[in-house]
């Protein structure tokens, strides 16, 4: 049964139009990941769905009687009251003494304990989960999240991915988290270029199919091209469109040059930009600190290797931005001393994102820290900067105020790495950036010269970056491990529950990769390739002779009769070696492009 349609749907926002006439239908039990770059669509068109906002045309149609709760990428609370009474505000009147239990026990699991705090005590990640708790408890048919996983640790993660995994409704939610994606999806809508594209399946499917999709899309557009530059010779030669058949190519040839290409997808480019780094790093020797009388950093020494790939966790309140905050000089330890190298240029990316002037443009923000900077491939400009990042020449002379939030964070990523630093530390920058800024960044650290920080709460991340994991308990010890985050989880979440019998692993299969070898011509198709031209130009002429002794003998049937049998058997032999040369040139192409088989 379908339970929500959006049909025909655009939005505007900002003179950029962010959805055209797309159309999306929620079926019941469907569990469907948005996602795309930031600023494609994919929040404006859940508040679309969740009746949060108005679109400029089209229509939204709810089954009657299906419930929608949504949780929007900020929680809507008052300014004051306890957390239970606003987490159970939205809730009938009939229900909330029902529904009270439940929505303790939610609390409760996601770290919650004292349901009488005021709601404006919390800090930004205890919100998040009180929206969360929120959204969980209210009766629904279809669940709409908006970027769920931001700003809450790893721990509350997994229990959300448990809740979702029971829940019996529909769901629909923007996040870039991959794995959460592949535990709970199964279709994934990606927004580009205002349009939608649907894949059946969770993430790992979506690539598959998405590559295929766009090699598909390539195939055909070289095929096209090809073909077009063999009717282009053919009408450089002047054959005159005399017979129906030759005015029917003329048309294709004019179909071909006006033929809407495929869009190339945005690629971020992030060039490995970094100082000269010395043998001295940055050493931590016997910090400690305290915050409002809680110990979060107990003792702790570390010289930080050059080449380090550090990856933080902890719930939320542990002490990692405590950690990492000492590190870039912020706050000071309460006790021992931390030593940064003569060589040492931190590139710091904090989790609050520093202030932004909203009347500012996009171009002068980074013009603030360097006009140009060299890069392995040379020097490149600001503007070229920008435009690797996703940021359009028309969208650098637009005022900050009309970014999204995920663009901000692109463009503050931006800036970061414009200082040229040889060590990054980098406070969650998973929360707010796109799955294509993400898989980039990644490649980015891993060939960064110098080392990396991290706190995050993204678990592919980690598993991508991270070669040890330092796990903040808030009980002021810094245990470390050796491993991405899937090590970690491995030696130590599982060993958690001494009470829970352990799961037998599954055991990876290794891939075996059959050698591969280099695309090439067999010697009857290199033959045929060479002559192909000379066979269709000698085709071609014997159809213009054809041509004119059908115009000389229009008074003999039998002639006439045999003269256009000869004509139509030329014609489809053209066509057949039209085909077979649009087959030899495509080849001829990828041999050139050195594909392997």
């Amino acid at each position: 049964m379908i339970l929500l349609t959006a049909r025909n749907i655009s939005k505007t926002y900002m003179q950029r139009k962010v959805l055209d006439n797309v159309s999306f239908f929620l079926n019941e039990g469907d569990k469907v990941g948005i996602i795309g770059i930031n600023g494609t669509g994919k929040s404006t068109l859940l508040r679309i769905l969740a009746g949060a906002e108005e679109a400029d045309n089209g229509e939204i149609i709810r089954t009657s009687g299906v419930r929608i709760s949504y949780l929007p990428q900020i929680p809507e609370f008052e300014a004051c009251g306890s957390v239970l009474e606003q987490v159970m505000s939205h809730l009938p009147a009939d229900l909330k003494e029902a529904k009270e239990f439940e929505a303790k026990s939610i609390l409760g699991k996601f770290g919650i304990n004292d349901y009488t705090r005021d709601i404006s005590m919390l800090s930004g990640g205890e919100r998040r989960r009180a929206g969360i708790a929120a959204a969980l408890i209210q009766p629904s048919d279809v669940l709409l999240l908006d970027e769920p996983t931001n700003h809450i640790d790893n721990e509350t993660v997994q229990l959300l991915e448990e809740q979702l995994k029971k829940y019996r409704g529909a769901i629909v939610m923007v996040t870039h988290d991959r794995y959460f994606l592949n535990s709970i999806t199964r279709k994934i809508v990606e927004v580009d270029h205002g349009h939608i594209f649907e894949y059946d399946g969770n993430y790992s499917i979506y690539l598959e199919q998405r590559a295929q999709r766009e090699a598909d899309a390539e195939a055909r557009e070289r095929k096209n091209r090809t073909l077009y530059r063999q009717e282009l010779e053919w009408i450089r030669r002047g054959v005159r469109a005399r017979g129906t058949k030759s005015k029917d190519r003329i048309e294709r040839f004019h179909e071909l040059e006006n033929r809407e290409r495929p869009v190339e997808a945005d690629n971020l480019q992030l060039q490995s930009v970094s100082s000269r780094l010395g043998k001295k790093t940055i050493e931590f020797e016997n910090i400690a600190k305290s915050i409002d009388g809680k110990e979060l950093i107990h003792d702790f020494s570390c010289i930080l290797p050059r080449d380090a790939r550090i990856g933080i966790v902890g719930h939320n309140g542990a002490g990692k931005s405590t950690l990492i905050k000492m590190a870039v000089g912020e706050i000071q330890p309460d006790s021992g001393v931390i030593t940064i190298g003569d060589t040492v240029k931190i590139g710091y990316f904090s989790q609050e994102c520093e202030s932004m002037d909203p009347s500012q443009r996009v171009i002068e923000y980074i013009r603030e820290t360097a006009d140009r900077i060299q890069t392995p491939e040379g020097t490149v400009t600001a503007s070229q900067m920008l435009e690797r990042f996703l940021f359009t020449p028309e969208l650098q002379w637009n005022r900050i105020e009309k970014l999204s939030g995920g663009e901000r964070k692109r463009l503050y990523l931006l800036k970061v790495l414009m200082t040229a630093p040889n060590i990054l530390i980098l406070d969650e920058p998973t929360n707010d950036l796109d799955i294509a800024t993400l898989t980039i960044l990644e490649d980015y650290l891993s060939n960064f010269s110098g080392a990396v920080i991290a706190i995050s709460h993204d678990r592919y991340f980690l598993d991508k970056m991270a070669t040890e994991i330092w796990e903040l308990k808030g009980d002021g010890i810094v245990n470390r491990y050796n491993g991405n985050y899937s090590d970690y989880a491995k030696s130590v979440l599982q060993n958690d529950d001494a009470s829970e019998k352990p799961k037998k692993q599954t055991e990876k299969k290794e891939r075996i990769f059959v050698g591969r070898k280099k695309l090439k011509f067999t010697f009857k198709e290199q033959r045929e390739f060479e002559t192909i031209d000379d066979d269709i130009a000698d085709l071609e002429q014997q159809i213009a002779d054809t041509e004119k002794e059908i115009e000389k003998c229009s008074s003999d049937y039998l002639r006439l009769q045999e003269l256009s049998d000869q004509k139509e058997s030329l014609e489809t032999q053209l066509a057949e070696k039209m085909d077979r040369w649009v087959y030899l040139s495509d080849l001829a192409e990828r041999i050139a492009n050195g594909e392997m088989v």
